[in-house]
């Protein structure tokens, strides 16, 4: 047995030991301890900007792109903004024990259908290092054991999170960070189906699917953000304009950040002038179809690929279809599921969008950068899953639970 495959091992003894603790906390219990842990957050600020700045400096000389960089990158901002997002879980509502129905059946047995942890749960990750703050205190709300195991490039600032959190008095082993950052890490975790309940995936479609080509316990995806925005022949075009840039220049290193526009034909050469002035004023790349490289004719073609591509940068695809149908086709099979947009003020043809679009998040004149566990209410968010079972979209607390069924009686017996 190798010296990680050893460590992992132990480490997943120690995280399911931690479940059967933080079972037995009562909600105060843990919010008290969760306010410690935004507490610690902001008492240890400069060490984590400190640690960050390593990731930072290794980052470009790696290369990485100015997208990738500014996910990596925390500030005294970001930081404050993980600290209040920790606070914000502690006043959500604790989902562990609400019961979900109740019945007495016909020989008086009274069934509860009750809300309770996971237990333990693997969660791997690349990139943003507040992802370690907002898995472990998710995991830690809903009663979870969390082992994290962050990518290479931001080992530095995982490591000061995880260690600023663990001052805040948790149970032990409740929140563990693999200290290794290697590809044999990722199988050992993905194979411990002894003491893992639960496996999650967050970054590339590379990384995704290896997890799912190794693991031994359920896993939930949260593939690629390839986001469409389709401009109906309805459209309040000034709507759609800006709803366009906010979707792909907010924040384009995201995934519900937008990377296809679909335009109807009938309002293709009034539209698509005036949202490539407005994108193409913030450094915005685009690449169309034959049709949109017509009327916008300083552009480059578009390739096959480009419509399944989910860039994460300052580069937008754009495509004139002829028909509402025409959109949905092509977002149903090019699209990864997470977030699609008609823009329109037919609210028929809205409602059609919405029942007919195969995705986890579907919107009505409204910004894909809005697919959001804190937009959607939930507090901070473990992820934007595009399965269908057992959670899909934003997950917040109450995908982090499962249920049991809690029965009383008076000496009953089946006959």
């Amino acid at each position: 047995m190798s010296n990680i495959q050893e460590t992992i091992y132990q480490m997943g003894r120690q995280a399911r030991a931690a479940a059967h603790q933080l079972a037995q906390l009562t909600t105060e219990e843990k919010n008290v301890i969760l306010r410690a842990m935004a507490n610690a957050i902001r008492r240890n600020a400069s060490a984590l900007i400190e640690a960050n700045r390593l990731d930072l400096a290794n980052g470009s000389e790696k290369g990485l792109s100015t997208a990738m960089l500014d996910r990596l990158m925390l500030d005294a901002q970001r930081i404050e903004t993980m600290a209040a997002g920790i606070d914000q879980v502690a006043t959500l509502p604790d989902p562990v024990g609400q019961i979900l129905e109740s019945w007495e059946q016909p020989n008086g047995i009274r069934i509860e259908q009750v809300r309770v942890p996971i237990g333990t749960i693997g969660i791997i990750y690349e990139s943003r290092p507040n992802v370690t703050a907002d898995a472990a205190v998710l995991c830690f709300k809903t009663g979870n054991a969390t082992i994290l195991r962050g990518g290479s490039e931001a080992i530095h600032s995982n490591r000061a999170i995880a260690a600023a959190l663990a001052e805040a008095g948790a149970p032990e082993h409740s929140i563990q960070l693999i200290p290794f950052t290697d590809r044999e890490s990722v199988a050992v975790l993905a194979g411990m189906d002894l003491w893992l309940d639960l496996i999650i995936p967050r970054g590339g479609k590379g990384l995704i699917e290896t997890v799912v080509s190794l693991a031994r316990m359920p896993v939930i995806k949260h593939y690629d953000g390839i986001c469409h925005l389709f401009t109906d022949v309805d459209a309040d075009q000034d709507m759609a304009v800006s709803l366009t840039v906010n979707a792909k220049t907010h924040k384009p290193g995201v995934c519900n950040a937008l990377e296809t526009l679909l335009v109807h034909r009938d309002v293709a050469a009034t539209f698509l002038p005036k949202v490539a002035a407005a994108l193409e004023a913030r450094g915005v790349e685009l690449r169309g179809c034959e049709k949109t490289c017509a009327i916008l004719t300083n552009i480059n073609l578009a390739s096959e690929e480009d419509w399944r591509t989910e860039y994460l940068d300052l580069i937008l695809a754009i495509k004139v279809v002829d028909s509402f149908e025409d959109a949905v086709v092509h977002i149903n099979h090019y699209g990864s599921h997470h977030t699609d947009v008609i823009v329109t003020r037919d609210e028929t043809t809205a409602e059609r969008f919405l029942r007919v679009i195969d995705s986890a998040c579907v919107f009505h004149n409204v910004s894909t950068r809005f697919a959001d566990g804190g937009e959607f209410g939930f507090g901070a968010e473990i992820g934007i899953s595009t399965d269908k079972l057992h959670a899909r979209g934003p997950m917040g607390l109450r995908e982090l639970t499962s249920y049991q069924y809690r029965v009383r009686g008076d000496g009953q017996i089946r006959t």
